[in-house]
This record gives structure tokens, sequence and C-alpha cells, in this order.
């Protein structure tokens, strides 16, 4: 019985990842919907906003550790990094298909593998890189419809497509936030870090994003269009809750690897709300995405 109990509790952190996964893909989803007809420098904006009411209502239910300088360089050398990568990345979801840019986040955990190792000193397995690795190799193939042209033609395709350019930018810069975010956790407790980075965050980014958008603003708000961001600003509060509780469980290349299977469920969206073609040739990279995580659920 208590052997049973340590196993569930050793494997906590994949339920948490997958339920940030999952939240990750409906938010994005949900905003690429509102993101037809709405500046992206707002959406970005509010579905900030809209993540603050259940934060807030946890703040009064996680007490304050005790804070230390680790936690505030940790911390202030994330948030810029972060502003950065969330503007790339509505853009990223604005200009391309869910399923040609989404996958593209699975670089991160590839990146992860050294990153997190000189910010962290965490390392990885073989089978666990292994696993990485077919995530990585699960992305490329996503473009496989070009493979008639040559092996290297997916990667050409990539470059044509600015979305995958963008992703792949917010990738890197991934890379190097959750590392950090770990670093800022371990000094202090995961919701903690959660409520504050992105009270943080959506401070820093609304005068971006009322300047960026300063034409458009009084329209936004008359019209209502704001309420739309609502249920993705909900689902990407939840994301963040259930992403720092599995980060601060198990090593930061495995927890982003598994929260990538959002992928999988973005390209099922991408299919059933925008129509979006080729789904059978981009499952073959989801398959790959697939195995990648049973081989990482498997390491530990």
């Amino acid at each position: 019985m208590y052997l049973h109990y340590d196993v569930w509790m050793a494997h906590l952190w994949i339920f948490y990842a997958l339920v940030s996964a999952f939240a990750l893909a409906t938010s994005d989803a949900l905003t690429k919907k509102a993101l037809r007809n709405i500046n992206e420098y707002l959406v970005a904006w509010f579905r900030l906003v809209f993540t603050m009411p259940l934060l807030f209502l946890l703040f009064f239910l996680v007490p304050v550790p005790e804070l230390d300088s680790t936690f505030f360089a940790a911390f202030l050398l994330a948030l810029p990094l972060e502003v950065v990568a969330l503007i790339l990345y509505i853009k990223a979801l604005r200009c391309s298909p869910l399923s040609l840019t989404l996958p593209f986040l699975s670089f991160t955990p590839l990146l992860l593998i050294l990153v997190s190792y000189l910010i962290l000193g965490e390392e990885v397995t073989l089978r666990g890189g292994i696993g990485i690795f077919l995530l990585a190799m699960g992305s490329y193939t996503l473009n496989i419809t070009g493979i008639r042209k040559g092996f290297l033609e997916p990667l050409k395709a990539i470059a044509r497509e600015r979305g995958s350019i963008l992703m792949l930018a917010v990738s890197v810069l991934y890379s190097f936030t959750s590392p950090l975010g770990k670093m800022a956790i371990e000094h202090s407790s995961p919701l903690f870090f959660g409520i504050a980075y992105f009270t943080a965050l959506t401070l820093v980014f609304t005068p971006i994003a009322l300047w960026s958008a300063k034409s458009e603003v009084k329209n936004f708000f008359t019209t209502g269009a704001y309420k739309q961001l609502a249920v993705p600003g909900f689902f990407s509060s939840c994301m963040i809750i259930s992403h720092m509780i599995a980060i601060s469980l198990v090593q930061v290349a495995y927890m982003i690897s598994v929260k990538r299977s959002s992928i999988l469920i973005g390209v099922v969206y991408g299919y059933l709300f925008f129509r979006e073609k080729h789904l059978k040739e981009r499952l073959l990279g989801a398959f790959l995405m697939v195995a990648g995580f049973v081989l990482i659920v498997t390491a530990l």
C-alpha cells in the first residue's frame, strides 16, 4: 500500500503537467479565435488580466515565504525575457496555423537539457534524453508534406512560415525563463512565485499593450470585445497554477517536455475549430511526440 502511494506521489508531477498542457492548448485555441478581429497586444494583455481573479483568490490562501537575493535575481532576470516571449507568442498565434506554430515549442525541452544543467545542475537520463529528442523530431515531421522535395524541405518550409520563426524564438526564450522560474520557486514556493510573477508580468505588459494599440483601446472596451478573453484567461490561470506545482516536483526538461503534449491537443483544435488541413501528415509528428512522452515518463 505504501509502495503504491510512494509511486503515485513520485509521478504526481505528470498529472499537473498534463493539466497544464490541456489548459494551455485550450487557452491558445480560444485566444486564436479572439485574435481574428482584435489587436494582438490587447488580446495578450487581457488574457493576462483575466488570470488575475483566480490568482488573487489564491494569494490570500498562500503563506508568504522568506525571500532571499537568489529569488529576486532569478525573478528579475526572467521577467523581461517573459515579456518579449509573450509578444512573439501572441504574434505567432495570429499569423500562422496552430499546428505549424505550437509544435516548435517542443524545442524548449531540447535546449533545456543544456540550459537547466548550467543554471540548476539538473541532469536527464539517456532514456529521457531520447524522449526529448523524439519530441523535437516530431515537430520537424509536422512539415512532412514537403518531404518529396528533399529531406531538408520541411526545414526550408519552417523558414518560410513566419509564425514558426516567431515560435522558435519563443522556444529559446522559454529555455531560460523555465529554469530561472524553478530557481525562484526553490527560494520561495510554487504558488507564491506563480502569483507574484504573473502579477508583475501583467503590470509590466500593461503600458506596452495600451501604447501599441492606443488607436483601438476605446473600441475594444465600448464593443465589449474584451469579454472574449475571459475564458482563455481562466484556462491560462489554471495553466499557471498546475505548471508551477509540476515544475517544483521534477527536472525542468522533463516537466516542460510533458507539458508540450499541448501541441497534440493544439493540432486537434486547429482541425476542429479552424479547419486547418494536412491533419494526417501532422499526426505522424504527433505520434513521435507521444513516443517521446512515454520515454520521458518511464525514465524516472
